[in-house]
């Protein structure tokens, strides 16, 4: 999958163009595609069989109004593709899939919890992880940058929700079974479906034994809030909180690995990685601009509500409309040279973490990790090399590296610390 200039989109032949194809994204140029829908179609509709089909947006403009306005737009019916056309078996019950007001009802006791005070309280706990996951490197010989950053993520998750260390590795899997279960190296037996309802199954089943016992002893974390959280006078029913756990790990798998493997795989090798880890002043709007380059989020998908002209395209009430992250990030309308990686870039109006009222609950968890991240590679290495091909996901809903060999050179002054935590 290309991140960087896309070819000129005249050359693109949109009718033979299919969104829903994972190895468009695994192996193809989207980017490419995108450019040539904002320009040539920015409303546009594709049929998908007989009976289903979808509208897709890519400009920044619509994309915002698609994700930001729930009184024309619905996310109870499904937000990512695989559900086109079937209903969603977490409407109303999960964070994600619920309108306002219920929505707000539900997500305000967790954004307290993960202010940035409170998120601050896990600083040492994914800074540990981040060193863990980075020793690797200590030998000097390539090692898998983009494994070892799929592995971050449930430094905050796991901790944050209270999940035993050891179970960390399988449900990172699982949930990527989940987001690319097209994938050949996390296809199970059975194809796509069979891999979506067995990862579904055993996830589902491991937070129902954790939401068993963790009833019994309830402490300060997520799970324990869910449990105790009410709404509209009741209590979350068990399906519910299930639903809510599975939403919180997926969310954090699916945002924070694929920003820093995105953006090493554009700078590594160029003066820019030496200019931006030069100056600390740079890290926050260095952090947002890889935020924005990787879009790991490929899409969200509403259904209208109402009928709506976008654009000149007459939307009915009750069609899927897709928003496409990805594209709407590189809108020349929205974002001076979209194809540049400025590290300076301010505004950044970025929709990565989505917008409105499904704005990404654990964005302060997503930007704490990536900022601690970019710090221990800035101030501990003193050079990266890439060292084999990058393999990106075959997934419609994650724009992601899977692998990256690098090696990366440790500063003098670092590797007896390495050297003590590989030990």
């Amino acid at each position: 999958m290309r991140l960087n200039q896309p070819v000129p989109p005249e050359d693109i032949d949109l009718e033979a163009v299919d969104l829903t194809d994972s190895t468009l994204y695994g192996a193809g140029d989207p980017h490419s595609i995108w450019n040539a829908m904002r320009h040539r179609d920015p409303v546009r509709w594709q049929q998908v069989d007989d009976t289903l089909g979808f509208w897709s947006v890519t400009r920044f403009e619509d994309a915002d109004l698609v994700l930001r306005d729930h009184t024309l737009f619905t996310s109870q019916r499904g937000t990512m593709l695989f559900l086109l056309g079937k209903e969603d078996p977490a409407r109303g019950r999960q964070m994600a899939a619920t309108d306002p007001p219920r929505h707000t009802r539900m997500r305000v006791p967790m954004q307290r919890a993960l202010t940035n005070k409170q998120v601050e309280k896990y600083r040492d706990a994914v800074t540990t992880e981040v060193h863990r996951l980075l020793t690797p490197a200590l030998g000097g010989e390539p090692f898998d940058f983009a494994e070892a950053m799929m592995n971050l993520p449930m430094a905050t998750a796991g901790t944050m929700m209270g999940l035993p260390r050891a179970d960390w590795k399988r449900l990172t899997q699982l949930t990527t079974m989940s987001i690319a279960p097209e994938d050949p190296e996390f296809a199970g037996p059975g194809g796509v479906e069979a891999t979506l309802q067995s990862a579904h199954r055993e996830l589902f089943a491991y937070f129902h034994d954790i939401l068993r016992e963790r009833r019994d002893n309830l402490g300060d974390d997520l799970i324990s809030l869910l449990l105790g959280m009410d709404i509209d006078g009741r209590r979350l029913e068990t399906g519910a909180i299930l639903s809510n756990c599975y939403s919180l790990i997926l969310g954090a798998n699916v945002t924070t690995p694929f920003v820093p493997t995105g953006a090493m795989a554009e700078l590594v090798g160029t003066p820019l990685l030496d200019e931006w880890r030069s100056d600390p002043k740079l890290l926050n709007t260095g952090v947002d601009e890889a935020l924005r380059w990787a879009s790991p989020a490929n899409h969200f998908m509403r259904y209208a509500l109402q009928d709506i002209e976008l654009r000149g395209k007459k939307i009915r009430a009750g069609d899927a409309v897709v928003a496409w992250l990805g594209s709407a990030n590189r809108d020349e309308e929205a974002f001076e040279n979209p194809f540049t990686f400025d590290i300076r870039r301010k505004p950044n109006r970025h929709i990565a973490f989505g917008s409105g009222a499904h704005y990404c609950v654990g964005h302060t968890v997503a930007r704490m990790s990536l900022k601690i991240l970019f710090t221990e590679l800035f101030e501990n290495f003193e050079s990266f090399e890439l060292a084999g091909e990058i393999e990106h996901l075959h997934s419609n809903f994650v724009a992601g590296i899977k692998h990256m060999p690098m090696v990366a050179k440790l500063k003098q002054e670092s590797v007896k610390r390495y050297a003590e935590l590989a030990r």
